[in-house]
């Protein structure tokens, strides 16, 4: 079935060149110039993924990503024009999963947006006999991607998803920073590696009272370890 993509970016012409790619790739894509049109969209159509620029009229990129995290785990790569890294992190608590730094390559772009989708699609297949995992009361539905804590729904973001099921995968291993990267983001991750730190502060929020399965290994990277 033909992907949905929502560019959402003021500046027409690259707003342009980065659709005339996706089309080219057989994707289908809406356009926005502003946030308020952004959501309106995202409202009125099935959308697969969003590119989402952070300066916009109406409604900056942030708000349009906080109000679509209240209701969806699409994936959004944000784009931004500033490098400052708190940009990146802020983008990265609000629940974006992935972050291209302008000027961009459309190739880039496309090829990040293509890995997202692909990751989406490989997880809600998974090859293991069993579609769930059921570890102290938090219940992953791997074909609905849904995670139930305490037999109560909690919305996670896509790449929060894929950091937990991992996490979870592996328990009583310790992975690596590195091995999340690679993992979850599947490319060499140009940035500060607080970002992973950053998603696992998410992750320990929406835990809740399970949030100390999550442990930390200094210097190192994560362990699950099951409650007693």
């Amino acid at each position: 079935m033909m992907k949905t993509i929502l560019i959402v970016e003021d500046e027409e012409i690259l707003r342009e060149i980065s659709k005339d790619y996706f089309l080219n790739e057989g994707y289908k894509v809406l356009e926005a110039a502003d946030g308020k049109l952004a959501l309106a969209l995202f409202q009125d159509h099935e959308v697969d993924l969003i590119v989402l620029d952070i300066m916009l009229p109406e409604l900056d990129g942030w708000s349009v990503c906080r109000r679509i995290r209240k209701s969806s785990n699409v994936p959004i790569i944000m784009l931004t024009a500033r490098v400052d890294e708190d940009d990146t992190l802020l983008g990265f608590e609000l629940g974006a999963d992935d972050y291209v730094t302008k000027p961009y390559s459309p190739p880039v772009l496309l090829a990040r947006a293509k890995r997202l989708l692909e990751s989406r699609s490989k997880s809600s297949k998974p090859s293991q006999p069993k579609d769930s995992l059921f570890i102290n009361d938090i219940n992953v539905h791997f074909p609905s991607r849904t995670v139930t804590i305490n037999g109560a729904r909690v919305n996670f973001t896509h790449t929060e998803f894929e950091i937990l099921t991992y996490l979870m995968e592996n328990q009583g291993i310790v992975i690596t920073r590195e091995q999340l990267i690679t993992k979850v983001w599947g490319y060499a991750y140009i940035g500060d590696e607080r970002t992973v730190n950053t998603h696992i502060r998410n992750l320990r929020t929406k835990l809740g009272d399970k949030a100390t399965m999550i442990v930390t290994i200094v210097r190192t990277g994560y362990k699950f370890e099951a409650q007693a």
